[in-house]
């Protein structure tokens, strides 16, 4: 394996840990990346990698992301992730849950665990035996619930405010939208799109996932190979990442790319730059996607969860979305450089603060 410290040295990771429980088999990665504006808050991944440098890299470079999606998206928390490393179809069950919450709850609060791929509200039900340090609980809970229509509000939002900008209005009527992916938030976003009198094309490797957003809305199912050929206005990646690169971004022919998909450029400074020349304005991915962490942030208010509170604020994802791509045009930048000067702001920000509370624990006079 590389050495681990050159890799955490180079994005600035505060903490990485490796949780292992030799009964339930558990085999598990925490990296928190950045702590400045709180407790790092991310999501929990539960697949099977290649191998444990794939799962290192992937908790890296999702739990960077983390960090500026939530400095970005305007909530007090920090970046961090997850990885367990199992087959959630196969491997998930609750001795393996409860030991991944006996692990988060070791870190004392510096991590806040949610879902993602593989995991759900229900695990997170059982983590909660282990650990307070949970979000993504049930409503019945006083949790958010699932993070997948909050997503799916989020990216709508974000896709109408920059449309404004790339087509001059957010009327999507009769608009053509091409969507990766229809699980959860594919498919949620299709119905959004859709009582808008989008045109959608929509693909997707589970027939399954097809065939149930078939049956709600009218949708063209494409076979996943066309996706990227499409002839149509805005392309949403709402699948797995790495799905901009050299052989996709030429057969593009959208004027914009938005969708919920985490880590969509496979190299975020070539690929971003590639879209850039070819006139397609990229809706920067932990920008757009992050209705789900704003969505459970509001389950430590003071007042408690509250889905209307909540997704008002999920909207402003719309705002932030603007402010990105106005700072890309003002500056001649990428959105995804862009992206980073307006979450680096706030971190400076908070950075920036006087810490009174420190101050006074030192018994420095204030």
């Amino acid at each position: 394996m590389s050495n681990v410290f050159k890799l955490i040295e180079t994005d600035e990771f505060e903490e990485v840990v490796y949780g292992y429980d030799k009964k339930s088999g558990l085999k598990s990665i925490v990296a928190i990346h950045n702590t400045t504006l709180g407790p790092s808050f991310g999501g929990t991944r539960m697949m099977l990698y290649e191998n444990e440098e794939a799962a290192l890299q992937d908790c890296l470079k999702l739990s960077r992301a983390m960090t500026y999606k939530n400095a970005a998206a305007g909530i007090n928390f920090g970046g961090g992730k997850a990885v367990i490393i199992a087959d959630s179809k196969k491997d998930k069950n609750e001795a393996l849950l409860r030991a991944y919450g006996r692990f988060v709850d070791g870190l004392a609060g510096r991590f806040i665990a949610g879902v993602d791929i593989g995991t759900d509200e229900n695990d997170m039900v059982i983590v909660h035996q282990e650990t307070n340090h949970v979000t993504a609980l049930p409503k019945y809970y006083g949790g958010a619930g699932s993070t997948s229509g909050a997503t799916a509000y989020g990216v709508y939002q974000g896709i109408k405010k920059a449309s404004e900008i790339v087509f001059g209005s957010d009327n999507l009527a009769n608009k053509t939208v091409s969507i990766q992916g229809a699980g959860n938030i594919g498919s949620r976003l299709a119905e959004y799109l859709s009582k808008e009198g989008v045109q959608i094309y929509i693909t997707d490797i589970d027939e399954e996932s097809l065939k149930k957003v078939k049956q709600k809305i009218n949708v063209e199912i494409v076979n996943p190979e066309d996706i990227y050929d499409l002839d149509v206005d805005i392309f949403a990646p709402c699948a797995l990442g790495g799905v901009l690169n050299d052989q996709t971004i030429p057969k593009l022919k959208c004027k914009l790319v938005a969708g919920s998909a985490n880590n969509q450029l496979e190299d975020v400074k070539k690929h971003s730059q590639m879209l850039k020349d070819e006139g397609i304005v990229y809706g920067v991915d932990y920008i757009l996607s992050a209705g789900g962490v704003i969505n459970n942030s509001q389950q430590y208010n003071s007042y408690g969860y509250n889905k209307e509170a909540a997704y008002k604020k999920v909207a402003s994802i719309g705002d932030n979305i603007k402010k990105v791509i106005k700072i890309a045009k003002n500056n001649d930048v990428t959105t995804y450089d862009a992206a980073k000067i307006f979450a680096n702001e706030r971190l400076r920000m908070s950075n920036n603060l006087n810490k009174w509370y420190l101050k006074k624990e030192r018994g420095i006079k204030v």
